[in-house]
């Protein structure tokens, strides 16, 4: 019987979260499990607790997604459970860059994933950011993210949640093109803030892919974390109510987050698992 006929995806979900209370877990999952439904495979998910329980996948999964996250992506020796992270991280690589591994592993990183390994390969400058960046935000794609597949079918810019008081910005060309990389996405121009604009979105290399922004985030758990008292006090005092009514609003606009939670993560595994076919 072969991968064909058994229609069978195992995907591994890293959970950054360190048991914090949040949204993006729920949509992932719920994406994956959509995704199998929708395009007819049996999908076999299964999760991991990177930071408390430093649980990690194997190399027998079809796909990875590493979570976003709290907390700092800078180092600390207090974080235990990096090394093991970046050791998974090394063993992906190796199965991949190993021509007798006729199929290879994709990887998606979000958000806090994203910085981590942003900062594992020195791809650039990972910094706190001067304030928090929180909301839903236009993404402006550059040349070679038009042409990326996980972006198929989105407008330029398109919106996403941003959630960070971190980021990667100064870019070390050099360095991601020895990679086999490509900046993708940048955040929007304020050509009245003297400050360089963040990386949004990079491949890595052939097979890892990174998102600054929360491409998971839907609708609902936007709107109960917006709704937050903590949440809504943050973004009035940072941007003001008008800001916060307007974010509310585009929650509801199918152009906007509900068209993104509904393009990228599926275009993902779209992609990783026409390997699993054509192999």
């Amino acid at each position: 019987m072969n991968w064909m006929d058994m229609r069978k995806v195992r995907v591994a979900i890293l959970d950054l979260y360190e048991g914090l209370p949040n949204q993006g877990m729920r949509c992932l999952r719920e994406i994956v499990n959509q995704w199998g439904e929708v395009n007819d495979f049996e999908v076999e998910l299964e999760e991991f607790e990177v930071r408390l329980k430093q649980e990690l996948p194997s190399t027998e999964f079809d796909v990875y997604i590493s979570s976003g996250g709290p907390g700092s992506p800078l180092f600390s020796e207090i974080n235990t459970w990096e090394k093991p992270y970046f050791d998974w991280l090394d063993s992906i690589s190796q199965w991949n860059n190993n021509d007798n591994n006729e199929v290879k592993k994709h990887v998606l990183f979000i958000c806090h994933s994203f910085q981590l390994v942003s900062r594992y390969y020195n791809l650039g400058n990972v910094c706190k950011r001067n304030s928090t960046s929180f909301g839903i935000f236009p993404i402006h794609l550059m040349k070679e993210g038009k042409e990326e597949t996980i972006f198929d079918g989105l407008k330029n810019p398109f919106y996403a949640v941003d959630s960070r008081d971190y980021q990667l910005i100064e870019p070390d060309l050099k360095r991601i093109a020895e990679m086999g990389g490509k900046i993708l996405a940048i955040e929007k121009d304020r050509p009245h803030v003297p400050l360089e604009r963040a990386v949004m979105a990079m491949r890595l290399n052939e097979y890892f892919i990174g998102t600054q922004f929360h491409p998971e985030a839907d609708a609902m758990g936007m709107s109960m974390y917006l709704q937050r008292e903590d949440k809504k006090i943050t973004v009035i005092e940072n941007h003001g109510e008008a800001k916060w009514k307007s974010m509310i609003e585009h929650l509801d606009d199918p152009d906007k987050i509900v068209y993104t939670h509904s393009h990228v993560v599926p275009n993902f595994l779209n992609m990783a698992v026409e390997m699993l076919i054509e192999a």
